[in-house]
């Protein structure tokens, strides 16, 4: 049953399937949950760590279960192998994001530009049709390209992404939401995205502007995301 367990587990890794793990405490008794063989009580339990990332030990109809929520890390893909991109990566990952770099310009999205992180070199809507934005995702787009990032933005508003950024002034992001209106797109569309991307910190240099950046996508993913104006 545990080696079973195991394999469950790192299916569910590798498919970035949210489960939980549950051990009863007084025998050992486990489950991978949702499990239809587990009580509903225990289902629920799985469900009630999930939503809120937890480990832990919990008492349920008067037995003490150790229950671990394992949710998909979160994802920060970013399209546009450029300086802030280089700047980003490092901060995202040190952060504990899986961190996808975008960009089909294989002199830009060179390996030795971006050590230790994932290069993908497919346009921008194939990339992002083979990862499959979940809701523990984030997409940022850095290049100032129509060609590269109205592609991406337009995967990432179909997708359940939590955080949609798109780099520029806001004259740039006038014309870019003209483009995504003609495209069939609406205001409610539109306010999924962060733009100009990051938190106004007053970021000038690559760095500061990738800090502003992270910290907002950390304040979206934890609920706090800010409103535009605000």
């Amino acid at each position: 049953m545990i080696y079973a367990h195991l394999l469950r587990l790192r299916q569910a890794a590798a498919e970035r399937e949210p489960v939980t793990y549950a051990v009863r405490l007084a025998d050992g008794a486990s489950f991978v949950l949702p499990d239809q063989a587990a009580p509903p009580a225990i289902n629920q339990a799985g469900a009630d760590a999930l939503e809120a990332d937890r480990i832990g030990v919990v008492e349920i109809d008067g037995e003490s279960w150790f229950i671990e929520a394992r949710n998909p890390a979160p994802r920060l893909v970013v399209v546009g192998a450029v300086h802030i991109a280089q700047a980003l990566a490092p901060l995202a990952v040190t952060a504990g994001f899986d961190v996808t770099v975008i960009d089909p310009r294989t002199g830009f999205a060179a390996p030795e530009r971006f050590p230790g992180v994932r290069i993908d070199t497919a346009w921008p809507d194939e990339a992002l049709a083979a990862l499959q934005p979940d809701a523990r995702t984030a997409i940022v787009t850095l290049t100032h390209d129509p060609k590269l990032d109205d592609p991406a933005l337009i995967s990432a508003l179909r997708s359940d992404a939590f955080y949609v950024g798109a780099l520029g002034s806001s004259r740039t992001h006038a014309k870019r939401l003209d483009r995504l209106r003609a495209l069939g797109f609406d205001d409610a569309a539109f306010s999924r995205i962060a733009a100009p991307v990051g938190l106004d910190i007053g970021a000038r240099t690559a760095p500061e502007i990738a800090i502003s950046v992270i910290a907002e996508i950390v304040g979206a993913r934890r609920g706090k995301r800010r409103e535009r104006g605000a």
